[in-house]
């Protein structure tokens, strides 16, 4: 999943990854714990220096199998705050082709994002002003991927993101204006995106949903997603 959301620097710090990308989204600013250190509270006390160095707070992603097995309770010890719990979900692209109506919209698909497509991503997910978009759109760029549109009218009203990592691809930047909802287009954007990346040879695909977000998950159940596994943050903010 690394590789969908690519961060604009990876730093190791003795088994872990520490990614950094001026603070523009969790994913891409947050540790991963992929082994486990020889001396984790020196490992720890590593990680914080180097986020405090970029001035931004040290965050951690915890899934279900971190390094050291006993990482998140650590965490919270230390005083890291529990936030957006997340699932992971996995599917076949032949199953959602199957399952989501091929509805009769105007859609394309690209290999970048146009303006059109930033600007409707943004209004929907953005946080922060024009800089921090211009990060986003590094880290979007910075994989391949595909970039669907939907438009009515002329204008872009649902976009969506699949990252291409081998036969894998990933479900990002799902948004619908917020005019357009409830007209079954975050269903019609997923099914272009989808059937595009499978002519490139993509039978499989996952995305990770906040556990919170009801409208998404009955969407991604709807189009036969499954989950098969979560993670949390943990963030330190003083």
């Amino acid at each position: 999943m690394r590789r969908g959301w690519p961060a604009l620097v990876e730093k190791p710090v003795d088994g872990w990854v520490v990614r950094v990308s001026a603070g523009v989204t969790q994913r891409a600013n947050s540790v991963v714990a992929l082994a486990e250190p020889a001396d984790v509270d020196r490992a720890v006390a590593s990680v914080e220096r180097r986020y405090a160095a970029e001035g931004l707070p040290p965050v951690f992603q915890v899934g279900p199998t971190p390094r050291p097995a006993d990482l998140d309770e650590r965490l919270a010890a230390r005083g890291y705050a529990y936030g957006s719990p997340t699932l992971v979900q996995v599917a076949e692209t032949a199953t959602v082709l199957e399952r989501l109506p091929d509805r009769p919209v105007s859609a394309t698909v690209s290999g970048e994002p146009d303006e059109e497509w930033l600007d409707l991503w943004w209004l929907v997910d953005g946080r922060g002003d024009a800089s921090a978009l211009a990060v986003a759109r590094k880290i979007l760029t910075g994989g391949p991927a595909r970039y669907a549109t939907v438009r009515r009218d002329g204008r872009a009203v649902a976009v969506a993101r699949l990252a291409l990592v081998g036969e894998w691809g990933g479900l990002y930047c799902l948004a619908v204006h917020p005019d357009a909802r409830r007209q079954g287009l975050a269903g019609a954007v997923t099914r272009a995106v989808v059937a595009d990346a499978a002519t490139e040879g993509v039978g499989r695909l996952w995305l990770q949903v906040v556990a919170a977000n009801a409208a998404a998950r009955a969407l991604y159940a709807q189009a036969g997603f499954t989950t098969q596994g979560s993670y949390h943050y943990r963030t330190r903010n003083n």
